[in-house]
C-alpha cells in the first residue's frame, strides 16, 4: 500500500525531472490537482529541510544540490561494481541484445543497469524500470535465492493477473519454473508479461547482494538463439566475476 506524502515527494521530484526548471505554488497545485494548503506544506518541509530552493525570488521552487550529495554518498558506500558493468557492456555487444542487472525492490524486479544496442528494434530497457518478480525470468532467477520458506510467503501473496497467453498463474506453476530453471542454470523469459518478449535470466550473487543478469529483446531473434546466449552469459560472468564462495 502506497504512502500518499511519499508518493507526493516522488511524483514531485519526477515533475521536475521531466521539466527541468522551477515552478510556483500555484503551478505544482494545478498540475497534480492538490489542495494549495497540501502542496504548501510538502514545498514547506522540503525547503526547510533545503531540498528545495528558489533560484530566484518568488519565480517558484527546483530541487537543491543536497539530492546529488545524497545521492553521490548512497552510491559511494554500495556502488554497482565495475566488473558488472564491463558484463552488461560484453553481453550487449556479443548477442547485440540488451543487457540488464537486476536486484529486488519490494515486489519488483528493479533494473540497476542497463545497456541496449543500436538496432532499431529492441528492448527498451531503462535504469528504474521495473517488472514483477514472479511474472518474469528475471525476477524468478532473484526469487531464486530466497530462502524456500520467503519465497513461498512472497508466492502465496502475489496477484495472479494475466498479462499474456503464457502469463504463469499459480503458486505452483511458479516454482515448478523456478526449479526447472535453476536445475539447468537458467531462467527463460517468453513473454509472460511483456508480449513478444524473449529473454534469458541468470542469478548472480556478488559482494553478498542477490542479483540477476538479463539478456532480452524480440522473441523472434531470442528464441532460436537460446542456447548460444546461454553460452555467452556463462563466458563473460566466467571471464569477469568470481566463482562465489562456498557456504561454511
Amino acid at each position: 500500500m502506497d504512502v500518499k506524502q511519499v508518493v507526493n515527494a516522488l511524483e514531485l521530484m519526477e515533475f521536475f525531472a521531466a521539466h527541468g526548471r522551477p515552478a510556483t505554488l500555484a503551478e505544482i497545485s494545478k498540475h497534480f490537482g492538490w489542495p494549495r494548503s497540501s502542496t504548501f506544506n510538502l514545498l514547506g518541509t522540503l525547503a526547510s529541510r533545503g531540498y528545495l530552493y528558489e533560484p530566484k525570488a518568488r519565480e517558484g521552487f527546483y530541487p537543491s544540490p543536497n539530492w546529488r550529495l545524497m545521492f553521490d554518498k548512497i552510491d559511494r558506500a554500495a556502488p554497482t561494481p565495475s566488473e558488472l558493468q564491463t558484463v552488461l557492456k560484453a553481453l550487449c555487444a556479443r548477442t547485440n541484445e540488451t543487457a540488464v542487472l537486476a536486484g529486488i525492490s519490494g515486489s519488483h524486479a528493479l533494473f540497476i543497469a542497463t545497456v541496449e544496442p543500436e538496432q532499431a528494434v529492441r528492448y527498451a530497457a531503462a535504469v528504474g524500470k521495473m517488472v514483477p518478480l514472479h511474472l518474469t525470468a528475471t525476477g524468478r532467477a532473484l526469487l531464486s535465492q530466497l530462502p524456500e520458506s520467503e519465497r513461498a510467503a512472497f508466492l502465496r501473496k502475489a496477484v495472479y493477473e494475466r498479462h499474456t497467453p503464457t502469463t504463469l498463474m499459480s503458486v505452483e506453476a511458479v516454482e515448478a519454473e523456478i526449479e526447472r530453471s535453476t536445475r539447468r542454470g537458467w531462467f527463460e523469459g517468453a513473454g509472460e508479461f511483456t508480449p513478444d518478449l524473449g529473454g534469458i535470466a541468470m542469478p548472480l550473487q556478488v559482494e553478498q547482494r542477490h542479483l540477476a543478469l538479463l539478456v532480452a529483446g524480440p522473441v523472434f531473434r531470442v528464441q532460436p538463439r537460446q542456447a548460444e546466449i546461454v553460452r555467452i552469459m556463462q563466458e563473460e560472468i566466467a571471464r569477469h566475476l568470481p566463482p562465489p564462495k562456498a557456504a561454511a
